[in-house]
């Protein structure tokens, strides 16, 4: 269906352009202002240009190619081990106010606001039916809180520069909001978008990628749950009052977690989305496929692309033509239950560590490549095991190497690979209804209401393909506290959203990367003897420090010094 790729194709294509590529950069072109927004089709492209670097945390190779922030947790160990490489720096814990190599952290989402800002300011001149220009300007308005949040997330309160258009010139020594004035402008943006934007299924099929009512919505449930989190929620590490209120709300308030678990359950109640459901054609197919279609009832804000073997050329392993950038962690493979939704650690479960891969989570399948997964290989045009034992040709593991014995599967097409001539349609998954059922659960959880919680991980699990059981909970423990109920939402979160940009943020909103990101990481050797394997968990060969300064990220060294009135962040 060509009309309904238009968008998703332009901001694509977009998206492959560097940063630098601005058509009004007068290194590029003669194209200026006045030509740009005095033309329908060349404003319509200036907003196109805003919505391409949406994805610029999600993608897979936002540094040099092949880093990403997941792999500075203890889901993924990366390929690489060059102390220059940026995710290096950051799992090392080298980064700091000057050395700070990821940059676009802090200018991606400035720089993009700015472009709203000038859009918002040009916008009445140019030739559009009034109609269309309030639906810009609504789209603009999510687009402007969509790149603050990425700001919030990482540094804590930001500098709001409101509506206005500074140029090169100016002398810009603007202070850092408070946090709960960050919350308050992003939310209440996101209102008065939301009001002024269709529902998905207003939108004509060549208007589909489009932002919509529904996506304001869910970014306001996430930004919210983020407001709620121990990191932001009386967190701050830091004893100057002031910088308390600039990096978070000082003191804890329960009612932090009611809003956010409002704003979710309002994204749940509209009745929009849905999860992907296919236990037919395979249990927890329907998990799998939802990343594999551009057109599905889940996505709610995505970046649709061409078709393309995006995932697999980062992820696929060597035999598969692939870049095998980010592989699995033993940790994150340990953090799924059986079939039977129980986890690992429970005797009752069934887990067989001689048999470790048998009768698990089917999201286990979808999202690792194991010892002897059957995956596509382009020579035999055909399914054939991975082979990741110690000694296998290509994909095997080696003591020495930096493998972990696991590849990643998540998102990847398993009929196709990096080194075949197919593509998949797909897009990239930036909010889905899965997470907005994840953050209802936290935070009504944190309310101390639990058993509200049940329903929505029972939804996760039933549609994940694990079995009901006696009792119908899917494996849930019966009459969970809060606290037990805590840890089951969180792992719930780690494997459902596991590769999805969301694993760096979450260790640090929930204050406990200082525990589970600092020190190796696991991994698994498997050694082949006839036909018989033995399984060794040992440890990764890299250590990762997490220091507690790195809650928040330090404000680049540069940015502080052109704007002193800009306090930074605690213990940097």
């Amino acid at each position: 269906m060509k009309k309904i790729l238009l968008i998703g194709c332009i901001i694509g294509s977009l998206a492959a352009c560097k940063p630098s590529d601005d058509f009004l950069d007068p290194k590029t072109n003669a194209l200026t202002e006045e030509t740009v927004f005095s033309d329908s089709t060349r404003t319509m492209a200036f907003l196109f240009r805003i919505y391409s670097d949406v994805g610029f945390s999600f993608n897979k190779g936002r540094w040099d190619s092949h880093g990403n922030t997941e792999e500075a947790t203890d889901d993924a160990e990366y390929r690489y081990s060059g102390t220059g490489q940026k995710a290096v720096v950051l799992y090392s814990g080298t980064v700091s106010p000057t050395n700070f190599p990821f940059f676009e952290f802090w200018s991606t989402p400035y720089t993009n606001i700015r472009r709203v800002n000038l859009l918002l300011q040009k916008l009445p001149q140019a030739p559009l039916s009034a109609k269309l220009k309030t639906q810009m300007v609504a789209e603009a308005r999510f687009l402007r809180a969509w790149y603050y949040h990425w700001l919030l997330i990482s540094f804590g309160g930001v500098p709001l520069v409101n509506d206005k258009v500074y140029e090169i010139t100016d002398f810009i020594n603007e202070p850092r909001n408070s946090y709960a004035e960050c919350v308050s402008y992003i939310t209440s943006e996101l209102d008065a978008a939301a009001a002024q934007l269709p529902s998905k299924n207003e939108y004509s099929e060549q208007d589909y990628g489009r932002i919509t009512k529904g996506a304001c919505l869910a970014l306001k449930a996430r930004v919210l749950l983020n407001a709620a989190s121990p990191l932001f929620n009386g967190g701050a590490e830091t004893q100057n009052a002031d910088l308390a209120k600039i990096v978070s709300n000082p003191t804890y308030d329960v009612a932090h977690w009611q809003k956010a678990a409002d704003a979710a359950l309002a994204v749940i109640n509209s009745n929009e989305y849905s999860l992907y459901k296919d236990n037919i054609t395979a249990p927890g197919n329907g998990f799998a496929q939802v990343f594999l279609e551009r057109v599905n009832p889940e996505y709610i804000f995505f970046q649709n692309r061409p078709a393309n073997r995006d995932m697999e050329g980062f992820y696929n392993m060597p035999t598969r033509g692939g870049g095998n950038n980010a592989v699995p962690t033993q940790n994150l493979v340990d953090a799924f239950p059986m079939k039977n939704g129980k986890a690992i650690t429970d005797a009752t479960s069934g887990y067989d560590p001689k048999n470790p891969y048998k009768d698990r989570d089917p999201r286990f399948g979808y999202s690792i490549v194991y010892n002897e997964s059957l995956y596509y290989l382009a020579s035999a045009n055909a399914l054939r095991p991975v082979y990741t034992h110690e000694g296998a040709a290509s994909d095997g593991f080696t003591v020495s190497g930096q493998t972990t014995g696991y590849y990643t599967r998540k998102m990847c097409d398993v009929n196709i690979s990096a080194n075949s001539s197919f593509n998949t349609n797909r897009g990239w998954p930036l909010l889905r209804y899965a997470e907005i059922l994840l953050n209802y659960a936290e935070a009504i959880n944190e309310t101390g209401k639990p058993e509200l919680a049940y329903p929505k991980l029972i939804e996760l699990r039933e549609r994940a393909g694990i079995e009901p059981g006696a009792n119908n909970l899917y494996g849930l423990k019966a009459g969970m506290a809060k606290e037990e109920m805590r840890e089951v939402i969180r792992n719930e979160r780690r494997i459902e959203l596991s590769f999805e940009d969301h694993r760096w943020n979450d260790i640090r909103r929930w204050k406990i990367a200082m525990v589970v990101n600092n020190g190796f990481n696991k991994r698994m050797r498997i050694i082949k003897n006839g036909t018989t394997y033995t399984y060794e968990v040992t440890e990764s060969i890299r250590r990762h420090n997490f220091r507690p300064e790195m809650y928040l990220l330090p404000i680049p060294d540069s940015e502080v010094r052109k704007a002193p009135a800009m306090l930074q962040n605690p213990g940097w």
